[in-house]
């Protein structure tokens, strides 16, 4: 299934940022973007996630300097584009992965595409991995661990929820019962000539 390999190649670039565990840290992809274009994908979009994660964290400081704090939201903004690229990349190889299906009459869209529950299935790797250090923190009482636990059990229950969802979804695709658009975001924040403020420096 999709989303086995995906959430393998999750877990293994959260462990692996973690060995540094710094976002300044080098990225480098262990897969092919030609031969093993959805896993190069999937990879890269793990990262994008991981390393935001960690941006929020240390914006989320409140002895955080001003100006530093500034830098830090500049680089926020430029994962956050990043992070939907990526997404639209992804939906665009599953676009090409069945241009041949010719859909059903009766065919029906989803409410979000196959790379945004990808998307949300990124992130939530992330929960699950930051919420298993919590439940597991040996500086932490018993009522904290106990009530981590808590949440990482339900975390793992979304986890195979969510990954039978994207997998039924693209089940459907393939049969024609579904189909599928690539949405671009149209994010308005980061064009100087959408962005009225940014629009006012030229």
């Amino acid at each position: 299934m999709f989303t086995q390999k995906a959430n393998i190649i999750f877990k293994d670039v959260i462990t692996k940022y973690h060995i540094i565990n710094t976002v300044d840290q080098e990225f480098t992809n262990p897969y092919n973007s030609k031969t093993e274009a959805i896993e190069h994908l999937l990879y890269r979009k793990c990262w994008i996630d991981t390393v935001q994660w960690h941006y929020e964290d240390i914006i989320r400081d409140p002895q955080i300097d001003p100006v530093a704090a500034l830098t830090l939201k500049r680089k926020i903004d430029a994962s956050n584009q990043d992070r939907t690229d990526m997404v639209e990349y992804i939906d665009s190889y599953f676009l090409e992965q069945y241009t041949s299906v010719a859909s059903k009459p009766e065919a029906t869209i989803n409410t979000e595409s196959p790379a945004w529950g990808v998307d949300r299935l990124s992130i939530l790797a992330l929960k699950v991995y930051h919420m298993h250090e919590e439940a597991t923190r040996t500086d932490a009482d018993t009522t904290h661990r106990a009530a981590c636990q808590k949440k990482l059990d339900i975390l793992l229950e979304q986890q195979v929820d969510l990954s039978t969802a994207i997998d039924t979804l693209l089940s459907d695709i393939e049969k024609g019962d579904k189909y599928m658009k690539v949405y671009k975001q149209m994010k308005m924040y980061n064009d100087e000539e959408l962005n009225p403020v940014l629009r006012g420096q030229k």
